[in-house]
């Protein structure tokens, strides 16, 4: 910029004696300075570096946008969107495949666990969500209530013993945690006061031990006031789901479904799906089209079991609930420091 400014210097002086340029019969003798040429080399050399600077920012940008960081993304897409307790990122759908059930699946399904529970009455099988890398899952308490030795299977065929950390059978949700784990997926809690009648959803889960099945729907309905049994009867409700008596017994409405809820049972507002659960489904998860969680799976209703009582299962048709994600964040700290515990829990193995 200095030499450019001495050139228009330069210039100037020459124009200070208008008269030389006249002396002559018909052309003016030359300047006492030559033109002013360094002058072209600096104005080229700072428009140079504009270009430069402009594609180093649209690259910057493209890092970002891209999804140089998936935990980045969430957090950024959370934020000040929350309905309250602590927000949890991991693994979103890339951009090219965000609103596509492939696009869902390939992303959650690793973040998304079999859980093989056993107890004195018997073995249960769940679903689990991973929410941090070295390995909190998530799960619903009548998945492990009452468990004596608890074993997770991964998306890869990995498996690990689990111990508990914290119940609280009020709201059906329990936290499990790996021994020995490390750098796992993890999966985005998202904010599941924005989710909508007639959204597109995605579960995933184990139905009889199928592990990392993929079902799709839509959301049919909010806040559905469903009561589901507590753990004191977990013995006699895993070894009806043996039985081939069909899903986890919930009421609704003041009816009984799929068997005897028992004495002692809770209610929470759930999220209603047509997406097809079955038992195993349960703890697992339901994922908006973004690849964020916004339910826990944890009841499902199957005809022949409340029509019969006994008999092989019909399996789904169409009437899911799920345990809202903001209610999870919301136990989120008190599970991590052991909730209510009132499922009385080791997860040891004995």
């Amino acid at each position: 910029m200095t030499d450019y400014y001495r050139g228009s210097g330069d210039a100037d002086s020459t124009q200070q004696h208008p008269t030389q340029g006249f002396q002559g019969p018909a052309y003016p003798p030359p300047p006492p300075y030559g033109p002013s040429i360094p002058a072209a080399p600096a104005t080229s050399h700072r428009r140079a570096k504009r270009p430069v600077a402009l594609l180093a920012a649209v690259a910057l940008a493209a890092a970002v946008i891209g999804g140089g960081s998936a935990v980045l993304v969430g957090q950024y897409a959370d934020n000040g969107t929350s309905g309250g307790g602590t927000v949890v990122s991991g693994t979103t759908v890339s951009q090219s495949s965000k609103g596509t059930v492939a696009g869902v699946a390939a992303a959650l399904s690793p973040a998304i666990v079999e859980i093989n529970a056993t107890a004195n009455a018997g073995e249960s099988t769940g679903s689990g969500v991973i929410i941090t890398s070295d390995g909190e899952i998530v799960t619903n308490n009548h998945v492990i209530a009452g468990a004596s030795s608890i074993k997770v299977q991964l998306s890869t065929g990995k498996t690990y013993t689990a111990q508990v950390v914290g119940t609280d059978a009020d709201k059906d949700l329990a936290l499990i945690k790996l021994e020995g784990a490390s750098g796992l997926k993890t999966a985005t809690l998202g904010n599941s006061d924005q989710v909508r009648v007639g959204d597109q959803v995605v579960a995933i889960g184990s139905p009889e031990g199928l592990t990392g099945t993929v079902t799709s729907g839509i959301i049919s309905a909010l806040d559905r006031d469903v009561t589901v049994a507590k753990d004191q009867d977990q013995g006699q409700q895993q070894q009806q789901q043996q039985q081939g008596q069909g899903g986890w017994p919930f009421e609704f409405g003041g009816q009984q479904f799929n068997g005897d809820t028992g004495s002692s049972k809770t209610t929470y507002k759930a999220l209603q799906t047509d997406a097809s659960l079955n038992p195993g489904n349960s703890g697992g998860a339901l994922i908006n089209m973004n690849g964020e969680i916004i339910g826990i799976n944890s009841a499902m209703y199957a005809p022949s079991s409340a029509a019969a009582g006994a008999g092989s299962s019909a399996g789904s048709v169409g009437l899911g609930f799920a345990i809202p994600v903001n209610t999870v964040k919301a136990d989120l700290s008190a599970l991590r420091s052991g909730g209510n515990n009132s499922a009385g829990n080791s997860g040891s193995n004995s």
